[in-house]
């Protein structure tokens, strides 16, 4: 396409959008910040005039109608016909000629790595896991959460630890420190109060995720009970990593491990120490490092490998998002 090319980076999870348009030398005309993109909650229609508020906003910044090209990394891009599907819409609106869609996890691979070469585990509302390489293997996984064998992620790691300090308060468990610090959170007085508050609606729902913070805490107060649920968690991360690797014949080579999502990337001592302990003894070659940068740097990247451009014009868009 040429170094006069531009590009649409969109990163859309369920709480945000990212977007960025950016040039074929790497530099960023505009960005602009949205609503979540969340088609199986919302519907695709809804999802994709959400997602066009904010891309009509960068766009109209830029000075731009069109550009030449959208690298779209979404959330509940799951599976290849999901990429499709939302590859054809983006492209109906005549934003660009050519569109690339892929998992938003793609996004926190390429914000890390110099190059489309490595493994990324993303943990943070749920759990996921991505790898590629230069020559366009990848390997990924369905990521729809238990039905599809994954475990974690904040929602899951609160969820479980709910039902941990449940059973303890009742006396079905094993005692730990949870069963205190979790309706405290809430200034409740125990967790017969929290699961009511929750089953009433007293506490929402939604802020069960608030819970996760709280884990960490207790964990590293010592609780035993509260470790071994982020011990599980760091061999989740560690599991997925590896069988990414075995897939792209990586696992003898040194091939970095990018860890992200709000779970990894706070670097919480217990859970990050394991996994690189973890992933050390099974596969030694792999380097664990937090990618802090945001995606849209990794989506924005990967539209310049689509367009040809050289290793200045990511310098120079790196330097822009500060990574």
């Amino acid at each position: 396409m040429g170094l006069t090319a531009r590009v649409l980076a969109i990163d859309a999870g369920n709480s945000k959008t990212d977007v960025a348009i950016v040039t074929a030398a790497g530099e960023v005309l505009s960005t602009a910040r949205g609503g979540g993109f969340r088609p199986p909650a919302v519907g695709l229609d809804t999802a994709m005039t959400t997602l066009a508020h904010t891309v009509t906003q960068a766009l109209s910044t830029a000075g731009l109608a069109t550009v030449d090209h959208v690298s779209a990394c979404l959330a509940n891009a799951d599976f290849p016909v999901e990429e499709d599907q939302l590859a054809a819409a983006l492209h109906a609106r005549g934003w660009s000629r050519t569109v690339a869609v892929r998992n938003d996890t793609f996004a926190i691979l390429r914000a890390g790595v110099t190059e489309p070469r490595g493994v990324a585990v993303v943990c943070g509302a749920g759990i996921n896991c991505v790898g590629m390489r230069p020559d366009g293997r990848t390997a990924r996984f369905p990521a729809l959460g238990r039905v599809s064998g994954d475990w974690g992620g904040g929602w899951g790691l609160s969820e479980e630890a709910l039902w941990h300090a449940a059973r303890a308060e009742d006396g079905r468990g094993r005692p730990t420190a949870l069963a205190r610090t979790l309706p405290a959170h809430f200034g409740l007085p125990s967790m017969y109060a929290l699961i009511e508050a929750l089953h009433l609606g007293a506490v929402e729902q939604s802020r069960r995720h608030e819970l996760t913070p709280v884990l960490f805490a207790t964990a590293a107060d010592g609780d035993p009970v509260a470790r071994t649920i982020v011990e599980r968690q760091a061999d989740e991360v560690v599991a997925m990593a590896v069988v990414a690797l075995t897939r792209l014949d990586l696992l003898d080579e040194p091939t970095p491990v990018l860890l992200g999502g709000g779970v990894l990337a706070a670097q919480h001592a217990q859970l990050n120490g394991r996994i690189a302990e973890v992933l050390s003894a099974r596969a030694p070659k792999a380097t664990p490092q937090v990618v802090t940068a945001g995606p849209v740097l990794g989506a924005a990247l990967l539209g310049l490998d689509k367009v040809g451009a050289g290793e200045g014009a990511q310098d120079r868009l790196r330097a822009h998002f500060g990574a």
